[in-house]
């Protein structure tokens, strides 16, 4: 069994956010996958099925990003899933240019809260994760709302074929695990 969390924050008002394109990635593979979120589960609305010949659960934590590690911690319990090998935490990344991917085997939450609460509840930072770049903040623009903001019109438009390239690394993730996905989706961007 995997686990692939996206991130972000629960509610309307934060749809089509920067700081949700974790959860707008998660609906596009589930989507493809026909795989929809009905679960309520461990503080994360959760769609389970089969994508390239495993067993997976797609997880949206209902936490606020901020409080992203109890969720994912209840649902590492839950799957009884070993996070070295068996998780993949989709999330945005402000240190990447908008529509750069970089997946990593581990290591540092950065700058991330959502990322740092993920590692805390862990108690370690040994888990895949592939960010998704969303960019820096504009001039002198606070961070917390740039993120919080939406896409302007040129990055909207490219966020269904960005949302297809994240879905496509977790399949090769799923499929041939996560160094070929590197090698693969590091390198192109």
């Amino acid at each position: 069994m995997w686990l692939l969390i996206g991130l972000g924050n629960p509610g309307e008002k934060y749809d089509r956010t920067r700081h949700n394109i974790g959860f707008a990635c998660l609906d596009t593979l589930a989507k493809r996958h026909g795989l929809e979120f009905r679960t309520k589960r461990a503080n994360s609305l959760v769609a389970e099925g089969t994508i390239a010949g495993q067993r997976v659960a797609l997880a949206k934590p209902q936490t606020y990003m901020n409080e992203s590690g109890r969720a994912v911690s209840a649902l590492r319990s839950w799957y009884k899933i070993e996070p070295a090998q068996d998780l993949l935490v989709i999330y945005d990344d402000l240190d990447l240019p908008f529509a750069r991917l970089r997946l990593r085997e581990r290591g540092s939450p950065g700058t991330h809260n959502g990322m740092r609460s993920i590692v805390a509840q862990l108690g370690n930072n040994a888990f895949p994760r592939l960010r998704v770049g969303i960019d820096q903040p504009p001039g002198k623009m606070d961070a917390a709302a740039y993120v919080l903001g939406r896409f302007n019109k040129e990055e909207e438009a490219q966020i269904p074929d960005l949302c297809d390239r994240v879905a496509d690394a977790a399949e090769v993730v799923l499929r041939d695990g996560v160094i070929a996905a590197m090698n693969r989706y590091n390198a192109t961007g």
